[in-house]
């Protein structure tokens, strides 16, 4: 099985809700960086073991970008999380894996973002245009021989990732194609929930 790289929590406000998870969990999280010609900045909190959350939202220095936001941020009127990752050493191996096993995560993608020092940061991910890069099955990311992220974050962490969907059958595949390992119930519309330890108990991100 794959890694648990990173949850993504999208906002259509990206300083309130760093300002909630602040208060949830008793932790602030770090600016991680600046998404060019996205329209987009994230900051960034440890869950431990390697992994992290990224709150992402719109980057108010940066002018519209050409096309829509990720993560379906542009349709979002409250904070939800979208989707999550798993890390992979070969994206291109990987991807052939899962594409053979029944299920196309889509292409990977070159990305790259400037971290509040001035860096470069780069790293591949396989990009789904027709779900919106959103949902219960994580898309997979090959950080290659870049630092890291979850590296030197503060940590809140994780006790435990689950899903809802009307219908588990149909995504359990799918998770397995990519070699994903995650809880789903059945409910009544798709989501994910992640529970954390924070400084007051536990905390639920949905």
């Amino acid at each position: 099985m794959s890694s648990l790289d990173h949850l993504v929590l999208a906002t259509p406000d990206l300083a309130a809700t760093v300002a909630e998870v602040t208060r949830l969990t008793g932790t602030r999280p770090v600016p991680g960086g600046v998404h060019p010609g996205l329209g987009t900045r994230n900051f960034l909190l440890g869950l431990g073991e390697g992994a992290y959350l990224e709150i992402i939202g719109p980057d108010p220095e940066q002018g519209a970008p050409e096309g829509p936001r990720p993560f379906g941020i542009d349709g979002l009127s409250e904070a939800r999380l979208a989707t999550w990752a798993i890390r992979v050493e070969d994206i291109d191996a990987a991807v052939a894996a899962s594409r053979q096993a029944g299920y196309d995560p889509g292409e990977p993608r070159d990305m790259s973002r400037r971290t509040p020092g001035g860096e470069q940061l780069s790293w591949r991910l396989t990009m789904d245009a027709e779900r919106g890069q959103t949902g219960l099955v994580p898309f997979l990311i090959d950080w290659g021989r870049a630092a890291h992220p979850a590296a030197n974050l503060p940590v809140v962490p994780l006790v435990g990732l689950e899903a809802l969907h009307p219908h588990p059958e149909r995504i359990e595949p799918h998770l397995t194609a990519v070699g994903a390992k995650l809880p789903v119930k059945a409910g009544n519309r798709p989501s994910l929930a992640a529970t954390v330890f924070g400084q007051s108990g536990l905390v639920v991100l949905h």
